[in-house]
Formats: C-alpha cells, structure tokens, sequence
C-alpha cells in the first residue's frame, strides 16, 4: 500500500515536471537562455514524458481501484491529467504543420512581393534572409505553393486614398501587436514585427498601398525570420490584417 502511495506521488512530480520542460524550453529561447533545437527537442521530450505518464498511470488507477485507495486514486487521476497537456498543446501544431505546406514567406502579391526596406538590415542577418524564394524553393514554386494553400489571401481594393490607407494599416498593425518599424506616407509603405509568445518568433510584417482607380491597392507581405515552415502564421496573420483594415 505503501509503495503504491510513493509510486503515485513520484508519477505526479514526474507529470508537473513534463509540464516544468514544455513551459521553459519554449520560454528560454525566447529569452536568449537556449538555442532554437534544444527548446525544440524539450517540447518532443515533454510530450513523450506526458504520454508516459499517462499510460503508467492508467496501470496504477487499477491497482488503486482494486486496493480501494481512493486517496491514491484520485492522485493517479490528477498526473494522468497533467500527463495528458503537453500532448493538447502540442499535438495540434504537429497536426496542423502537416496540413499546410513548409513555407515562411506569405504574400499577397506572389508575382512582384513587397520589398523589405527599413527591416532590411535585419532580414539580412536573419536565417531565412529577405529575398523572396531562395536555392531550396525557387520564387515560382513559393508562389504556387501560397495560392494553392492560400487561395484567400489576396491584395485589398480600398476606397481610401493611399495616404489614409498607409494610416490604417499602421494603425491596424499596432492594434494586432506588432512593433512599428517604419511608416513612409510618400512610398506608401509600412513596416513591422510581429513576436509570437511562447517562442518569441519574430515575423516580419510589410504593407505596400499604391493607387488605384479613385481608391488604392494594398498588398501585404508577411515573412518569418527562422524557421522553415510557420504552421500557417503568416497567412493567418495577414488575414487577421485584412479583416480588421
């Protein structure tokens, strides 16, 4: 009875302790503590502890039920629960990463993309760089890839003037979080970042207004500093973007 009463509780610690791993992995990284693969491996490491969790807790509920040590039993509970919350925040993203295709770089306007100016420097010093394809996905393949995932991401036609449309997407983006770069009235552009919470990604957001009939056009272009795949981020980003323009 004993032993079963100190196998729960070390089954508990293991189960906070699989959460403890998929809280500060993430969190390190996006605190400059760890490198992007070990937060990564942690998430992996939190999930299968989670699991094992669960599965040897499922074998300790029936001992406890058979001894009769509800006290036991509702401990058992308790871990499997918290066994089981890695695997519901993580499990979703695996499967949505294996929905949408491995791309970082979403944009409106697949032919002729807005082109970084202000977050230049960064772009350049970021993994994924600021070009628009690259040597593992040529630009035509991107494109494809976007308007076959992302048929709904398209430019915006406004009535606004171009100057009230840079206005309010500048002040769209403020209002979704994102740290303004730059706001340049006389080009019709706006540049930004947005930072994920957990990791503390940082996506680069850039709004491109140029007339059109009486109204304006706004194309929009949204691009992940590393990474390969965003699990569909930007686009989503950019949809929140259009519809709250």
């Amino acid at each position: 009875m004993e032993g079963l009463k100190l196998s729960t509780r070390s089954l508990l610690v293991c189960a906070v302790l699989a959460l403890v791993i998929l809280l500060t992995g993430p969190f390190g990284y996006k605190f400059s503590v760890v490198p992007l693969e070990p937060s990564l491996v942690s998430l992996l490491i939190a999930l299968a502890g989670g699991l094992l969790v669960f599965v040897v807790g499922c074998v300790f509920f029936v001992i406890a039920i058979k001894n009769g040590q509800s006290s036991d039993r509702n401990m058992v509970v308790l871990a499997m629960i918290l066994g089981l919350l890695p695997a519901a925040v993580i499990a979703p993203q695996m499967g949505k990463a294996g929905e949408v295709p491995q791309i970082h770089d979403i944009s409106t306007d697949t032919a002729n993309p807005p082109a970084f100016v202000a977050l230049l420097p960064v772009r350049k010093q970021s993994a994924n760089g600021f070009e628009y394809g690259s040597e593992d996905m040529p630009a035509e393949e991107l494109a494809a890839l976007t308007l076959e995932a992302y048929p709904e991401v398209q430019p915006i036609i406004s009535e606004l003037s171009v100057a009230e449309a840079v206005d309010r997407a500048a002040a769209t983006m403020e209002a979704m979080g994102m740290k303004i770069q730059e706001v340049n009235q006389e080009e019709g552009r706006v540049e930004g970042t947005a930072t994920t919470f957990w990791f503390g990604f940082k996506d680069d957001f850039i709004v491109r207004v140029v007339p059109q009939g009486e109204g304006s056009k706004v194309d929009v272009r949204s691009m992940s500093r590393v990474g390969r795949s965003d699990i569909g981020a930007n686009a989503a980003r950019i949809m929140a973007f259009a519809t709250q323009f």
